[in-house]
């Protein structure tokens, strides 16, 4: 297997994606498909499961035949936050190996030096679970920026959301002993907005925030709740590609 890619803005995606995943899990399982990079994992409390599906167009090269690695989330993630601007980031890994490799190249001399990386693999168990689509309640988009910057405040005054969703608004609240803050968002504010009827529902803020506390995969995200399933959380990549988040009810 071997991939490479050289655009500044794809390598600030793939670089946030592990920076995600490394606060949800501390191994990341990547699976070289023929068409596509495909990473799906859960969180040791099994609050929270990610997807991510990164079509062989994305990159500028991709050559895989179903290779399969597990990697430390945390070192695979600072590897990828020492590239530099005129980096090109090759990633490698030969069947069989013990080892996936990682090297930064520059085509130009402008400062920055060719830089290589060895990771060692980890040999764990992996299962893929099968996620069904399903209809949701109620279906939004909202910019990335406005959407950390409210989940960060909401954080100060307490580790749950409560989110209520009508024809009109929905309403984003969090409280504790500290106090209570709410956020109210108009229909007409929302690029996108969808529901087919009311719904109440909580869920974890802390894992919420986390989420959604880039704003390089994507401008918008896009947000599906129901009642009787976990919220749906996706970022359109664009070329077939995405990351999503499944987050799951709070029970009261």
């Amino acid at each position: 297997m071997k991939l490479s890619f050289s655009d500044k803005n794809k390598k600030d995606i793939f670089s946030s994606i592990f920076q995600l995943l490394k606060s949800c899990t501390s191994t990341i399982h990547i699976t070289f498909r023929t068409e596509e990079l495909y990473i799906q994992g859960m969180d040791k409390s099994h609050i929270c499961l990610f997807e991510i599906k990164l079509h062989s167009s994305w990159f500028d090269l991709y050559e895989s035949s179903n290779e399969e690695i597990s990697v430390n989330a945390q070192i695979f993630s600072n590897i990828l936050s020492m590239n530099k601007e005129h980096h090109s980031i090759h990633i490698s890994y030969k069947k069989d190996s013990d080892q996936c490799n990682i090297d930064f190249i520059t085509e130009e001399n402008k400062g920055d030096f060719n830089t290589s990386f060895m990771i060692p693999l980890m040999d764990i168990e992996h299962i893929l679970l099968d996620i069904p689509d399903v209809e949701y309640d109620a279906e939004f988009s909202i910019y990335a920026k406005k959407m950390s910057d409210m989940l960060s405040q909401l954080l100060v005054f307490g580790e749950i959301i409560h989110i209520e969703c009508n024809e009109e608004t929905i309403v984003l609240c969090s409280k504790d002993i500290s106090g209570e803050m709410q956020v109210t968002i108009p229909m007409n504010d929302l690029s996108e907005y969808a529901i087919g009827e009311s719904i109440q529902t909580s869920y974890s803020l802390t894992y919420l925030s986390k989420m959604c506390m880039t704003t390089k995969l994507s401008s918008e995200i896009q947000f599906s709740i129901s009642a009787e399933f976990p919220m749906k959380i996706k970022y359109d990549l664009g070329s077939g590609s995405q990351v999503l988040f499944f987050i799951a009810p709070k029970i009261e």
